[in-house]
């Protein structure tokens, strides 16, 4: 690390803190030249992969798109910020752990879907309107009616509220 105030190459860590709830580290590090002090933040890069759009294009994956899709999606609807932060942050940890260079567009738009789902029905049928270009009402009770059979036989990941207890 090179020193900002002198431009020497050579520093030492006189402290090392974890930071920002374990995602950084915080040294504090002294130039052996000049003596002077200064702090340098340490973070891990994880790199995400690149978005196939429709056409074949390929961007980066932005993960203010993520949000502002979502957040469209759940607009005046009773959804905490904390539940949006942790539906991306779900969405970006399984992008991750996919380990693909490359993903197709479709993936993410799934995977949003899968939050949406969980968190809030109204905002799930919203996303996958525009997502799935629906072009007519018939469009919108097809995946209603989806959406009532999966809740009614059971195909909901959701825990239950109280602990069932057998009745005698």
């Amino acid at each position: 690390m090179h020193c900002p105030f002198c431009a020497h190459e050579e520093t030492k860590v006189t402290d090392s803190r974890l930071t920002g709830e374990g995602t950084q580290i915080r040294r504090r590090r002294e130039c052996l030249a000049c003596g002077e002090r200064f702090t340098t933040f340490e973070t891990a890069e994880l790199v995400l992969p690149y978005v196939v759009k429709r056409d074949k294009s390929r961007q980066p994956f932005d993960q203010g798109k993520l949000r502002a899709g979502i957040t469209r999606a759940l607009e005046k609807r009773p959804v905490s910020s904390e539940d949006v932060e942790a539906a991306i942050a779900h969405v970006v940890h399984k992008l991750r752990v996919a380990g693909e260079r490359e993903v197709p567009a479709r993936m993410v738009g799934e995977l949003v879907m899968e939050e949406l789902r969980a968190m809030d029905e109204v905002a799930y049928v919203r996303f996958a309107s525009v997502y799935r270009s629906f072009q007519d009402l018939d469009e919108f009770k097809e995946e209603i009616e989806r959406l009532r059979q999966d809740t009614t036989s059971g195909n909901r990941q959701q825990l239950p509220l109280l602990p069932e207890t057998k009745r005698r």
